[in-house]
This record gives structure tokens, C-alpha cells and sequence, in this order.
């Protein structure tokens, strides 16, 4: 059993990488390009809209459950309200380009369709939801300042100070304190320089692939252990079939979606293995709907950064949507 973890946690490990990748860089790249005006004028509304743009970004972003949880963690940080954020975890992994057309390609026009506007629906009602909690952050937001010398940002508890004339000016790095130092006029008249596209990069690449992996590196680490404990441990074969044809279908895709860690595209041949056992339709579209868009890294990261309360009701909203969406599924 401990090769058969090793060899689904890196065979998992393997698999997020990429995407990982992506959403630690997009999330620098929203620290470091995205006005904080923009993103509270987007998505800190008010209202359904801020729940429908976050909602269609996430399904058009080719990132998974776990790459998106560093850009979630960064559109807060920017001042996007709770609601849209968690509408975004949702729809982000839950379908993409590829899921679908190989939902199309394995399960017919049908399932693809239902869950493509299955996932916009459960997106909003999730933001509507999360809009409704009253969510206090666990400490105040970090204070960003710009170094003056190379326009980097820098937060301002944890980078070098210099005052001048009452004015306190914050830096990367000695050399950019040493250079103000010797011309501190000179930079303090010029103010927040102009930063140079290479500054800004370096910043976000900064920000994206080493604060960013500080911060929940750990959690997302944990979570994919825990996925991989999981399937080296849990025997799942033809019995599906056997004994999930009916309603009890439905509670197994959901302790199912919960516990395992399965991508969008990944959850479609699955569900099409278990449905051409016997399974109800119905509970695969379940598997289908809650697999991407929970994981452990999810549950751990969500608990870290917004609290017990936020992440119950996250689960509690997807288990029944999900119940209810994959029922409808079965009818129509």
C-alpha cells in the first residue's frame, strides 16, 4: 500500500504541475498589472453581476481545482467579495474546453450541455450564498508600497525602510536603500517611478512562484496526500455497477467527488466506465458536477484563509446543488 501511495501521489503531483503553474503566475500577474480599482468595481459589487463575470472567467480559465485556489486567494486579496470569489473556485475546475468536447466525444450532446450551464447556475448560486456570509479576515491586509528606485511593489511590513524628510520609502533590496541613499531627492520628487515591464514581471513572478507557495504551499501538499491515501486505499470496481444503479448512485458520487481528487477532464472516462457498468446517469453527472471542484487541498485552503464557517457552507451548497442537478439530469 505505501508504493501504491507514492505512485498515485506523484502520478497526482504529475498532473497538477501545469496547472498549478498557471494559477500561481495568474495570480502574480493579477497582484501585480490588476488595479485593486477594478477588480472592487467588478467583482466587490454588489448584485449578480460581480457573480456572472467571475462565474464565465472561471469556466473559460484552463486551470483545476488546485490552480485556482492561488488566483481565488489573490482576486480577495484585490478586493473581490466572497461571493465571486467562491463562485470562481467553482466554476473554474469544474468544466473546461477539453472536459467538454470529451464529454461530448464519451457521453453525447447531453451531458455535455447540462453541465456546462449546470456549472454557470451552481457558480451563482455559490456567489449568492458566499455574498451572504459575513466573513471577517483573519488580519489585516498586507500594506503594499512601491520601491521608489525600481518600481517593484513591496509590502511594507516585511521590506526595508528608509525615512526621509517624515516620509517613510520601503525597498526590495540594499541596493535599491543604498541608491536612494545617495540620491534621496532625486527619488523622492520623482515619486512612484513609471515601472518598467520587466520590473512588473519579475514582481508578479516573485509574488506568483514564492509568496504565493509560502503561503498555501503546505495545504495544497497535504491535500494531494490525502487524495492519494485515499485511492491507495479504496477499492472501487464492477461492484459501482452492482450496487449503484439506483439512489444509493447518487450518495456514492458524492462521498466519492468529495474524498478524490479528479480534474474535469479526468472525471468524464471515469463516469463513463461507471455508467456503462450501471450506474444512474443521474449520479454520474453528480460525480461529474462534485470530483473537480472539491479536493483536500480546496478544504484546506478554504478553512486556512476564510474560516470553518465559509468552507461548510462552500460544501453544503455544492452537495445539494450537485444532488439536485444530477436528479434533474436523470429526469429530463
Amino acid at each position: 500500500m505505501i508504493t501504491q501511495f507514492f505512485i498515485v501521489f506523484k502520478d497526482y503531483l504529475i498532473e497538477v504541475l501545469p496547472f498549478l503553474a498557471i494559477g500561481f503566475f495568474l495570480s502574480g500577474l493579477i497582484h501585480e498589472f490588476v488595479p485593486t480599482g477594478w477588480v472592487e468595481r467588478h467583482l466587490g459589487g454588489k448584485g449578480i453581476k460581480p457573480l456572472l463575470y467571475s462565474t464565465l472567467v472561471g469556466t473559460a480559465l484552463p486551470i483545476c481545482c488546485i490552480g485556482s485556489l492561488p488566483v481565488a486567494v489573490s482576486l480577495h486579496e484585490k478586493g473581490a467579495r466572497l461571493g465571486p470569489v467562491l463562485a470562481f473556485l467553482v466554476a473554474t475546475p469544474a468544466t473546461s474546453v477539453t472536459a467538454l468536447l470529451v464529454c461530448y466525444a464519451l457521453l453525447g450532446i447531453k451531458f455535455a450541455v447540462f453541465i456546462f450551464f449546470a456549472v454557470i447556475l451552481m457558480g451563482l448560486i455559490m456567489g449568492v450564498f458566499g455574498n451572504l456570509i459575513k466573513f471577517k479576515p483573519r488580519g489585516q491586509m498586507e500594506e503594499i508600497a512601491v520601491d521608489p528606485v525600481c518600481g517593484m511593489s513591496v509590502s511594507t511590513s516585511k521590506s526595508l525602510e528608509t525615512k526621509y524628510k517624515g516620509k517613510s520609502y520601503y525597498f526590495c533590496s540594499p541596493h535599491c536603500q543604498a541608491t536612494f541613499a545617495r540620491e534621496a531627492d532625486k527619488y523622492a520628487i520623482m515619486g512612484e517611478p513609471v515601472r518598467s515591464i520587466k520590473s512588473g514581471l519579475v514582481s508578479a513572478l516573485r509574488f506568483g512562484f514564492v509568496d504565493m507557495p509560502k503561503r498555501i504551499g503546505a495545504e495544497l501538499l497535504l491535500g494531494l496526500a490525502l487524495a492519494a491515501l485515499v485511492a491507495a486505499i479504496t477499492p472501487v470496481g464492477k461492484f459501482v455497477g452492482d450496487y449503484f444503479s439506483g439512489g444509493l448512485g447518487y450518495l456514492f458520487s458524492l462521498i466519492f467527488g468529495l474524498m478524490m481528487y479528479i480534474c474535469s477532464t479526468a472525471s468524464v472516462p471515469l463516469v463513463d466506465a461507471f455508467i456503462s457498468q450501471g450506474m444512474n446517469i443521474g449520479a454520474g453527472m453528480v460525480l461529474l458536477i462534485v470530483g473537480p471542484v472539491t479536493s483536500w487541498g480546496t478544504i484546506l485552503v478554504l478553512r486556512k484563509e476564510f474560516g470553518g464557517k465559509t468552507l461548510l457552507i462552500y460544501l453544503t451548497v455544492i452537495c445539494l446543488t450537485a444532488l439536485a442537478l444530477g436528479y434533474c439530469f436523470s429526469i429530463i
